[in-house]
């Protein structure tokens, strides 16, 4: 069966979409997802835009949002066809929301970038209101990655006062939490989980430090491990080249290579 489709770029979007999902003549793998079965999909994408952006690919960029949007739409037809709501309502309740919390842009109000900030906060905090939530901690979605997840549970306490002011205090926990850590690994009998529970506290203070520093952590840990890869790819380069094999070169002489490769750098 062919299809014919409409020529403006949106509306053919969701004319291939429907077509996917046709009962008969549709793909059989679009026409048998849910809307969570796509969930690790949607994921998948968004951090291949964040990948495309952080390498500078600006060739890729558009085919990665493109897959991104993608997803949207996958959604808004899985939710059309069980009569709950269509792409119109997705796109209609993000212009009504961006118009509300930008009255400095739509309504003409005049503010300073630190009044903006405290009505959107407002505004996200009707929201939940709105919405009849009982704890601050209502509605931080569990599928976000475990850094992200921390700050946005970190952020909402601090809006009830449940922060520290200052970053001593921050660093002060931190090195508690090094010091539980290694106590737990030193014990004559490990206990694993009890491990995990203590290198889990670590991190979700080394994520409030980050915080607290206006450093994403998620987007700093990412930078972190390409440049790692960066280094260890040039290490095995090193290792080629002198005749070694990565695997026997043996740590002194890795941690040697290693040293080159970032004097090189500041080079």
């Amino acid at each position: 069966m062919s299809h014919s489709l409409p020529d403006a770029p949106i509306e053919r979007l969701l004319a291939i979409m429907a077509a996917l999902r046709h009962p008969e003549h549709g793909c059989p793998w679009d026409r048998k997802q849910t809307l969570a079965s796509i969930v690790p999909h949607t994921l998948e994408e968004a951090y291949e835009v964040a990948d495309a952006i952080e390498r500078n690919d600006l060739a890729e960029l558009p085919g990665e949002l493109g897959d991104l949007l993608f997803q949207v739409v996958f959604y808004a037809r899985i939710a059309e066809e069980a009569g709950q709501f269509d792409f119109v309502e997705v796109v209609n309740r993000l212009n009504d929301k961006l118009v509300q919390r930008h009255p400095h842009v739509f309504a003409g109000l005049q503010a300073d970038e630190a009044t903006i900030k405290a009505n959107w906060e407002q505004g996200k905090a009707q929201e939940r209101a709105d919405k009849a939530q009982h704890s601050a901690l209502d509605n931080v979605p569990l599928n976000l990655p475990a850094l992200s997840r921390s700050v946005k549970l970190q952020k909402r306490v601090a809006r009830v006062g449940f922060d520290w002011d200052s970053l001593g205090p921050v660093v002060e926990k931190i090195v508690e939490e090094i010091d539980e850590v290694m106590e737990e690994a030193h014990q004559a009998v490990l206990d694993q989980a009890r491990l995990e529970e203590e290198m889990g506290d670590l991190l979700f203070a080394v994520t409030n430090l980050a915080r607290h520093l206006n450093v994403n952590p998620e987007q700093a840990l990412r930078k972190a491990n390409l440049k790692f890869e960066k280094r260890f790819r040039q290490v095995e380069a090193r290792c080629a080249e002198s005749g070694l094999a990565v695997d026997r070169a043996g740590l002194d002489q890795l941690e040697a290579f290693w040293q080159q490769v970032k004097a090189s750098e500041k080079r």
